[in-house]
């Protein structure tokens, strides 16, 4: 970051930092609660330099973080959205975050489990989800049926799910009778769960294990996250 875009308000850095609203964090800089290299500072207005100079809150210095990068093992009955003002949201789980505007990269629907991707870095998760980029995504299906022979052809050639959508071809491995992964490269509504209500299955669990060169970490229990490590984020931009 050059040095006129690491200058910033200070009221503006706090709120990034989701130390408070806008016109909460006014009102800890006018009552004498912020302190700018060791100084009282009580203008909302003061310009900062989010590269060198050190804030604090309350005592508790902050360090400012333009992107920040998590992986979450999501839960069943969590919402894949930013905010929601009745039900839990995957970017509420994320309770160690510095910024207010984090995004799951695309979405799981309520009921399905696994690898998302919660960022702020908007042009990465563009590339990630672009249809152009056909980054493969894997999920672990769990079926009410047997899987017959057939329905591996069907989706290598594409399944037609109703008349306006015909999925790209996809991948589908089978692991037992009743379990099975499947790799599309494409993420339309509900897609794997009326790809399978196709070749008349239906889908009784689902979680992804993968998204283009990352993988779901073993170690993270359902609703556990960590931050993205500096290797896994470089892999994931060459995927682009």
């Amino acid at each position: 970051m050059s040095k006129s875009n690491s200058m910033l308000r200070l009221d503006k850095y706090l709120a990034d930092l989701s130390v408070g609203t806008r016109t909460e964090v006014k009102q800890m800089i006018r009552k004498g609660r912020v302190m700018v290299n060791g100084n009282t500072e009580t203008s909302p207005e003061t310009k900062v330099d989010s590269n060198h100079d050190k804030i604090s809150v309350d005592g508790r210095e902050l360090s400012y973080v333009t992107l920040e990068y998590f992986m979450l093992n999501k839960p069943a009955g969590v919402v894949s959205a930013s905010n929601d003002k009745k039900q839990t949201t995957v970017v509420d789980l994320i309770d160690e975050a510095k910024r207010k505007d984090l995004f799951p990269v695309g979405r799981l629907d309520k009921d399905t489990e696994g690898l998302l991707i919660i960022t702020n870095d908007g042009d990465l998760a563009h590339q990630l989800l672009s249809p152009k980029k056909h980054v493969d995504k894997v999920y672990f299906a769990r079926l009410r049926e047997p899987l017959k022979k057939e329905d591996e052809e069907a989706f290598a050639a594409g399944l037609r799910i109703d008349e306006e959508f015909t999925a790209l071809p996809a991948t589908l491995e089978r692991i037992s009778e009743r379990e099975a992964y499947v790799t599309i490269r494409e993420g339309k509504f509900h897609q794997i769960k009326r790809m399978f209500e196709a070749v008349d299955n239906e889908v009784v669990y689902l979680k992804r294990i993968s998204m283009g060169s990352l993988s779901l970490d073993k170690s993270l229990s359902l609703g556990e996250y960590r931050e993205l490590t500096e290797e896994e984020i470089e892999t994931l931009r060459e995927n682009r």
